[in-house]
């Protein structure tokens, strides 16, 4: 492993004992969670000599300038111990987090929040809290790192990601499916930092775990050890162990949860709530700690302000070596990192559009963003990515795109096995890391294994594309194991996730170029297995999809029903039109492949499209739940009222009501 060498501590730090280094940390978390009434104190206390070590000796980073693309990574995957994080941000000198802030802990519109909330510029790389989530992340990062290393040079790229896992993390199945990726592909610039204290809410954790983790993760093809996580010198030996290994590598630190607490030490009464006055003041007099509240003294605080202030010499020799770069290099290097979309992708986007209107193909829509996949994955390099083992199914990949393999990292396309959770949390991490766009694929109904990391990119606005194929009864005789009929509300439930199900490959397309304009949260597009007509021509510069509905075909006369559909159903709209004008009834058709952008228009906009005072009907191969929004109290919904069934696609739409013929029933019955 190359850069094995660990950096030098700042002569500053070397003044200070390493006790009194950690114990500011340990006494900056007991004060912020007793001040708060609530909390998690113990894990800070128990990892603050193992978060000393690795931010005096090793970690690169610059507090003045937090998003610095070379810095190293820490990752708190045990997000409960927040304190851990807030109290190493403001020691070593980050501007956002002030001590104001600490006291602040847990308070509305603070930078400190129970859990870590993802922020740019303030130190804090994810949002973590629920278990496992972070290790995903740091994964995807640590891939990040390795990937833009192979394509600009270990010049521009070399750092390193750090993550805190606990018993928590490692008993969540993410864990088995992250690490065993990470292995997969020789992520040999991860280092995972096990708190093993063996306690858990409940109790010890023998109450439900036997299993050895370091054999676990050696099974894995991980670099293992374990060390006395007090013992300075023993975590310094085996970091650097670690970094000099080819392997990712799993560090277990024998901790003692809530250290220094006189009565709690050890046990899980110091694990989610605050010590008592009592027992900080013996942890006080136990550890040698004679300052106040929030107090830390000035030679302990400087010597942090060292440690932190050591990353801008590194910072600096960085940039010069960017400024180094050829003019071309240099400015793609700065535009990936930029999240800016290549200058040629809005012109592809036009040229494929004119081709659509132009053949008007009749394909399944996962078929027509293979199609797009294809028109643009040449022009924009960072466009990463990966199915969880349905490639041939979900069509993800262009035949450009090369799979990812170590130890070159050359490729654009990750075969993720059928891992969906770690797929979905590792494409987070890639997205937070820089450099990249990815996108992932699977069933639609397997947005349940995604879902927890699915409902973090939303929240912290990460822009990443989850390609959901198979998305309704449409996919045949798979069954109703296979067949989601609630996902599509399930989804839509999630707030700042755009849900978006093109009709046809026209809307496809746009459905695509919408995801990658989308820079401040996900998308998923949901796809058909069935082959579908193209519903709609006439290219242009508009993109009809931006409005998340528009009016597809018009009423013959005054409008008296209004027919909204998504996805393949609007073919079934569009016959029931042509069936309702033959009984003089006058339907309007509206497409709406995208709710929440429908939601973003004005009024006078959405009452042109719905036009109220008319029948108002959906129609969606999925639950009604949530349409009543846009049908209101009187309107109809032709959708499913329960799970599918194994048979032919057609033969399912029939059978469960969802045709042209069921639609005018509805509308005669309702008029």
């Amino acid at each position: 492993m190359k850069d094995a060498q660990s950096p030098a501590a700042p002569r500053g730090a070397e003044a200070v004992a390493h006790g009194e280094l950690a114990n500011a940390i340990r006494f900056l978390a007991m004060d912020a969670v007793e001040q708060a009434k609530s909390g998690h104190p113990g894990m800070p206390m128990g990892m603050a000599d193992v978060a000393t070590v690795l931010f005096r000796d090793f970690l690169s980073f610059d507090p003045s300038a937090p998003d610095w693309a070379d810095r190293d990574r820490f990752v708190l995957s045990a997000g409960h111990g927040s304190m851990l994080l807030y109290a190493l941000l403001h020691l070593t000198g980050y501007p956002a987090m002030t001590l104001e802030e600490l006291k602040r802990f847990r308070q509305l519109g603070s930078r400190t929040p129970g859990h870590p909330e993802f922020e740019r510029g303030t130190g804090i790389e994810t949002t973590t809290g629920p278990l496992g989530q972070g290790f995903g992340n740091a994964v995807g990062m640590a891939l990040a790192e390795r990937l833009l290393a192979a394509r600009f040079g270990d010049a521009a790229v070399d750092h390193w990601t750090y993550v805190v896992v606990g018993d928590g993390c490692l008993m969540e199945g993410i864990s088995h499916e992250a690490a065993s990726l990470a292995g997969h592909l020789q992520l040999g610039k991860l280092v995972a930092l096990y708190d093993d204290n063996e306690i858990s809410i409940d109790g010890p954790t023998s109450l439900a775990l036997s299993d050895d983790a370091l054999m676990r993760f050696q099974a894995y093809n991980w670099h293992t050890q374990r060390v006395d996580g007090h013992d300075p010198a023993a975590i310094r030996a085996a970091i650097e162990a670690a970094r000099a290994d080819e392997r990712p590598s799993l560090i277990a630190c024998r901790t003692r949860i809530g250290f220094g607490a006189p009565t709690k030490e050890g046990s899980a009464a110091s694990h989610g709530s605050p010590l008592g006055a009592e027992e900080i003041a013996g942890a006080r007099e136990k550890l040698g700690w004679p300052h106040g509240a929030f107090e830390v003294p000035a030679p302990v605080l400087e010597a942090w302000r060292a440690i932190g202030a050591r990353g801008a010499e590194r910072h600096q020799a960085w940039t010069g070596r960017i400024a180094a770069l050829a003019t071309e290099e240099r400015a793609e290097f700065e535009r990936r990192l930029s999240g800016a979309p290549p200058a040629a992708l809005g012109e592809a986007f036009r040229s494929l559009k004119a081709q659509i209107d132009a053949e008007r193909p009749t394909l399944a829509t996962r078929q027509s963003s293979q199609r797009t996949i294809e028109a643009i994955a040449g022009l924009m390099p960072e466009l990463l990515g990966g199915s969880a083992d349905l490639t041939g199914s979900n069509n993800t990949k262009a035949k450009a795109q090369e799979p990812v393999v170590p130890p070159g990292y050359g490729g654009s396309y990750l075969h993720y096995g059928v891992r969906e959770h770690a797929m979905a949390a590792a494409m987070n991490g890639l997205a937070l890391h820089g450099g990249f766009r990815p996108y992932g694929g699977t069933f639609l109904v397997f947005t349940d294994y995604c879902r927890p990391s699915i409902r973090l990119a939303a929240l912290m606005k990460q822009p990443v594309v989850y390609v959901m194929t198979h998305d309704s009864i449409g996919l045949g005789e798979d069954g109703p194991t296979h067949q989601p009929v609630e996902h599509l509300a399930a989804l839509r439930a999630i707030p700042n996730l755009r849900v978006m199900r093109p009709a046809d490959t026209m809307e496809t397309a746009e459905c695509w170029e919408l995801a990658l304009e989308r820079r401040d949260g996900p998308s998923v597009l949901s796809l058909t297995r069935q082959a579908v007509a193209t519903v709609r021509g006439g290219a242009g510069e508009e993109n009809w999809c931006r409005y998340g509905a528009y009016i597809l075909t018009p009423a013959h006369a005054t409008r008296q029903v209004t027919l909204i559909a998504s996805g393949s159903e609007v073919s079934v709209a569009l016959k029931a039109q042509a069936l309702l004008r033959e009984l003089d009834i006058a339907a309007s058709v509206i497409s709406m492949p995208c709710w929440e952008l429908f939601a973003e228009q004005p009024s006078s906009y959405r009452d042109e499209v719905l036009y109220p005072g008319s029948l108002q009907v959906a129609i969606e191969a999925g639950v009604a739940f949530g349409w009543e929004r846009w049908v209101g109290q009187e309107g109809v919904v032709v959708g499913m009222k329960g799970f599918g069934a194994s048979a032919p696609a057609g033969e399912l739409y029939e059978h469960f009501g969802i045709t042209a013929e069921a639609v005018v029933s509805a509308v005669r019955t309702h008029l």
